[in-house]
């Protein structure tokens, strides 16, 4: 069985998007910094990176086997228009089924679970089979953290300030959480740190 992980890329004071939904351009740039070209299902979203970047996404990538995200990552990408660029099946934690979104999207690898963060994990894990299921950041991470379904914490630190935005966890209930050193890779325009919980 694989893992829960859980991360997203943040900036140096801590934020997965700057306000209003801005500063990707900055967050993302190591996704661009090289010539080592990982493709993706949508074309506009190819990346090229370099060395040590490419060698994290890839097992990042390669290793997951489902994803849970909440509504509102699912209807700021419109779903991903059916396929997630990393072409897994992916679980979405939702107050409310987008019935219409689902008939206009026949056969599309999404899951819509209402019941709550556990119920969303479990189904991803039940999908992923022997690879991880990867957590979005946000309140996703956030609820999972909090509820102990957590393994591993990859965070990707880009050398920005964003000064606002949305945190990459938020206000954590388990605060203070105290985690081993972790694993670093120093990659361009992005440190990646991967730390284990449990």
């Amino acid at each position: 069985m694989g893992k829960v992980i859980t991360g997203a890329t943040m900036s140096l004071d801590g934020f997965i998007a700057g306000p209003g939904e801005s500063g990707f351009e900055h967050l993302f740039a190591w996704y661009s910094s090289g010539d080592i070209e990982y493709p993706s299902t949508h074309p506009e979203l190819s990346f090229k990176t370099s060395g040590a970047n490419a060698k994290f996404l890839q097992e990042l990538a390669g290793g997951t086997g489902a994803c849970v995200v909440g509504r509102h990552l699912f209807d700021l990408t419109d779903g991903w228009g059916g396929i997630h660029p990393m072409n897994v099946p992916i679980v979405v934690l939702t107050h409310r089924v987008p019935e219409q979104w689902i008939a206009e999207h026949p056969g599309a690898p999404f899951t819509f679970v209402t019941e709550g963060i556990k119920a969303a994990v479990d189904a991803a894990t039940r999908i992923a089979g022997e690879k991880n299921v990867a957590v979005n950041g946000g309140t996703m991470a956030r609820q999972a953290l909090e509820a102990g379904l957590v393994d591993e914490l990859w965070v990707s630190v880009a050398p920005v300030l964003l000064g606002g935005g949305t945190p990459l966890i938020g206000q954590f209930e388990g605060a203070p959480l105290v985690l081993p050193d972790p694993e670093v890779i120093a990659g361009d325009r992005a440190t990646h740190l991967r730390y284990r919980i449990r």
